[in-house]
């Protein structure tokens, strides 16, 4: 036989096997929680990451505080509704593999081992209350070392901040300290605590992406680091921390203790950007993601050692499989306000009745009419760090229309990620070619474009949006071997995407970003000490 004819039945056949291999994940399920800052969604996929059936609902914040309770009800709620839309699809519960949990991460709640009930609500991740508590711990014997230890900076955004402030507001959660019952836990660990059974299972454990969020934990051994604790006067004897274990783990999650899934194992939890980053399939170093959501993340992999920034961004664990593969690392820019500015929009101002109606409000007009808007709500994250500033509108005139407002609105997000990917270059030294989104804002193709432009780089959106969401179910499914290496994902989510090329100059964007950097200048201390800790 000619050896063209060899190699001709050797494509066929590795076209069958690659047709028998897609009929087979087809048929198997992977459930993904996805717990936000806003709402809750329970999204199932097949093996060749689709997804089959979804359900979401959303749940009441006040000032930044959530009640515990009903986040736990909302994914029961959740998990209840898509997985009856998954069986009148057709499809058996039997062929249910595992469960994913991806969720807001700094948010924290705190509980009595006794009674496994929550001493007060969970105080959310943009929260700024501990402003004042921020200010004074820099000025504690050892504060200068901390990032070096955990990636973070002292400020109100990680979760050791939030406990402080509970220390010392709530009486009980004090009281159940000196005890040695006091339960700390980010999101997470509280639905693993709870979706296992709460304190008859007592099920604590977290994982290392959201574990390095709290900053008690030594980014470089992801083991909980004595000195942080002690900085915080943490005594490791009367605060119960949940175990760290890698992101896919076949056994340490447990499983649904009660429900239509009653039984199902859970395989994977990571934290919503690290989520969004595998999600993304960016799993060399050099790729990068942007998530627009009530927040802004963008992360970009850095390999198996972390790197600390010297330009205000954060180290952080992209994401752990664990078994044979290393941590790997990431460098975070985090803008606290992005999606929520939209709303701010809707809710408060009313230009539109929906979030979904914003990019046509802004394209009423051709450009921001010079009108500048600083969303600082929770003063400003990465790279700036300025936790005085508030928000502030620069530029108004007696022209200046809804348009105008909704615009600038959309870009200050846009504004504050090119000031993260200038941060990354100069941490990093490499310079970005094309930065892959995702998230609720990038529905928009105004402001997709508009980021192409004021990067100076190609955006890279997928069709398929839900990419926190598949990151969870990716991290399940390798660690009850529905993949077992990366290069089995590279077709998921990958079709149809839509690049978005920058239409204008470099110097025009210059002189826009110029204009915004001097409105971010003007916004700082707005706060002063007489109001900075009142909750926000």
């Amino acid at each position: 036989m000619a050896a063209s004819e060899h190699a001709a039945q050797a494509g066929h056949k590795m076209d069958a096997e690659s047709l028998q291999d897609e009929k087979d994940l087809g048929k198997w399920f992977i459930g993904s929680i996805d717990q936000g800052t806003t709402s809750t969604r329970f999204l199932i996929f097949n093996g060749l990451g689709v997804i089959v059936a979804s359900h979401q609902m959303e749940f009441k914040q006040i000032w930044m505080e959530q009640d515990p309770r009903e986040i736990v009800q909302s994914v029961l709620t959740c998990i209840e509704e898509a997985t009856k839309s998954f069986i009148g699809l057709g499809h058996s519960t039997d062929n249910f593999k595992a469960i994913g949990i991806t969720s807001q991460r700094e948010t924290t709640v705190l509980w009595d081992r006794d009674t496994g009930e929550p001493l007060y609500n969970a105080i959310a991740w943009p929260d700024t209350r501990t402003q004042a508590i921020v200010r004074e711990l820099k000025g504690r014997p050892g504060a200068d070392a901390l990032q070096g230890i955990c990636g973070l900076p002292l400020s109100t955004y990680p979760s050791a901040l939030k406990l402080t402030w509970l220390f010392r507001n709530v009486e009980e959660v004090q009281q159940v300290y000196d005890a040695g019952r006091l339960m700390f836990g980010t999101i997470d660990t509280w639905l693993l605590y709870c979706l296992n059974g709460g304190k008859d299972k007592n099920v604590h454990i977290t994982d290392s992406t959201n574990a390095s969020r709290t900053m008690f934990v030594n980014l470089h051994t992801l083991e909980y680091s004595p000195e942080v604790l002690e900085f915080f006067q943490l005594d490791p004897d009367k605060i119960l921390l949940p175990k760290i274990v890698p992101c896919s783990d076949a056994e340490a999650f447990g499983s649904l203790a009660s429900g239509i899934l009653k039984g199902k194992k859970i395989t994977g939890c990571l934290g919503d950007q690290s989520a969004a980053l595998v999600g993304q399939l960016g799993f060399e170093p050099g790729m990068a993601k942007n998530t627009y959501g009530t927040g802004c993340f963008l992360l970009y992999n850095v390999g198996e050692k972390p790197v600390m920034s010297s330009h205000g961004l954060l180290a952080t664990v992209a994401y752990n499989f664990g078994g044979r593969r290393k941590p790997v690392y990431a460098l975070e820019g985090s803008i606290a306000v992005a999606g929520s500015a939209v709303k701010y929009i809707v809710n408060n101002l009313k230009f539109v009745d929906s979030s979904s109606k914003i990019s046509d409000c802004a394209a009423t007009v051709k450009d921001n009419g010079g009108c500048y808007f600083v969303t600082a709500f929770s003063g400003l994250f990465a790279p700036y760090w300025i936790d005085d500033a508030q928000g502030t509108m620069f530029g108004i005139t007696q022209y200046t229309q809804q348009g105008h407002i909704a615009r600038a609105a959309m870009e200050a997000t846009c504004f504050q990620t090119k000031a993260i990917l200038d941060a990354m270059e100069k941490d990093s030294g490499h310079k970005l070619t094309e930065l892959a989104v995702d998230g609720g804002m990038t529905d928009s193709d105004l402001c997709m474009q508009t980021q192409a432009d004021i990067i100076n780089i190609p955006v890279d959106r997928p069709v398929m949006r839900e990419t926190t969401a598949l990151g969870a179910a990716i991290v399940a499914g390798f660690a009850v071997d529905v993949w077992k290496e990366f290069e089995e994902l590279k077709e998921i989510n990958k079709e149809d995407r839509t690049i978005f090329k920058p239409q204008i100059s470099q110097e025009e964007s210059g002189k826009m970003y110029k204009r915004w950097s001097k409105a971010v200048e003007m916004s700082k201390g707005w706060l002063d000490s007489d109001n900075e800790s009142q909750p926000q």
